[in-house]
C-alpha cells in the first residue's frame, strides 16, 4: 500500500471573500491540502465546509456535483459553489481508470437517473431503491467501484451504513486501496477514520491541519459517551 496518490495536491487560489463559500473562516484560511497516502480523511463540525471542499474537489476533477462517475452528467439543481474554479490541482502522471463520487446528500438522485436509464449492472443488478439506503451504498462500493488505481470521493457515507455496515465499508476501502485506488472522505464516523496508514485532516474556523485518529473530536466525544454514558447523560439531561 505504497501507491503514490494521483492527486497530490490542491492548492485553494482565492476569490472574492464576501461571497460564499469564499468568506467561510475556515476556506479562507486553507493555503493547500496535500494528499500523502491513498486514504484522506476530512473530519470537523457541521458547517466548517467539509462537504463544500470534497464537492469542490469532485468538479474540479471533471465529476458531477451531485454524484456518480465521470459519465453521469445530469443536474437536478445547481446548487454547487464556484470553490471549485479557484482550485489549482497537482495531479500524477498515471490516470486513474476509475472514477466516482458517492454523495449522500444527492446519492438519491443518481439512484433515480439510474433506473431512468437501465443502467443497474454496475450496481448488482437490482434497483438502488429497491434497496434499503445502506444495501444500496454497500451495492455501489461492493459492485460499482472496480478498484484497479481508482479515484474516488465520498461525502458523509456514513449516514446510510449501521455500525456493522461502517466495519464492512472498511474492508471495501481496504480491496480499493490494495489495487491502487485514491480515496478522499468528508466523514463523522470515528469507525471509518480508523482506517490505518490514513491522513486525517481537521477543518475548522483556522483552517485546515493534521491531526492523529485520538485528537479528533469526534473520537473524543465518541469514546467520552461510550466510558461514562451515565455521567454526560446526567449532565446534558438536566431538569429545570
Amino acid at each position: 500500500m505504497t501507491n503514490k496518490p494521483y492527486l497530490q495536491k490542491v492548492k485553494f487560489t482565492g476569490s472574492d471573500e464576501n461571497s460564499y463559500p469564499h468568506n467561510l473562516s475556515s476556506i479562507k484560511n486553507i493555503q493547500e491540502i496535500e494528499f500523502k497516502t491513498p486514504v484522506t480523511f476530512l473530519v470537523g463540525e457541521n458547517g466548517v465546509g467539509k462537504s463544500t471542499i470534497v464537492e469542490a474537489i469532485a468538479v474540479a476533477m471533471g465529476l458531477n456535483a451531485e454524484g456518480g462517475n465521470k459519465n453521469t452528467t445530469f443536474e437536478t439543481e445547481a446548487t454547487h459553489s464556484d470553490l471549485y474554479k479557484t482550485l489549482k490541482l497537482v495531479k500524477g502522471a498515471i490516470r486513474p481508470k476509475d472514477w466516482f463520487f458517492l454523495r449522500a446528500e444527492s446519492f438519491y438522485n443518481v439512484a433515480s437517473l439510474m433506473d431512468e436509464v437501465g443502467y443497474l449492472g454496475g450496481y448488482g443488478g437490482k434497483s438502488l431503491h429497491h434497496q434499503s439506503h445502506g444495501e444500496a451504498f454497500m451495492a455501489v462500493l461492493s459492485n460499482k467501484l472496480a478498484g484497479n488505481n481508482g479515484f474516488y470521493i465520498f461525502d458523509e457515507p456514513e449516514a446510510a451504513l449501521s455500525g456493522q455496515r461502517q466495519l464492512n465499508a472498511l474492508a471495501e476501502i481496504h480491496r480499493l486501496v490494495k489495487s491502487g485506488s485514491q480515496l478522499i472522505i468528508a466523514t463523522h464516523s470515528p469507525i471509518l477514520m480508523g482506517y490505518p496508514n490514513s491522513t486525517i485532516y481537521e477543518v475548522s474556523e483556522n483552517g485546515i491541519e493534521e491531526v492523529d485518529y485520538e485528537d479528533t473530536e469526534n473520537y473524543q466525544v465518541t469514546k467520552a459517551f461510550l466510558t461514562r454514558k451515565d455521567m454526560m447523560l446526567e449532565s446534558i439531561l438536566q431538569d429545570d
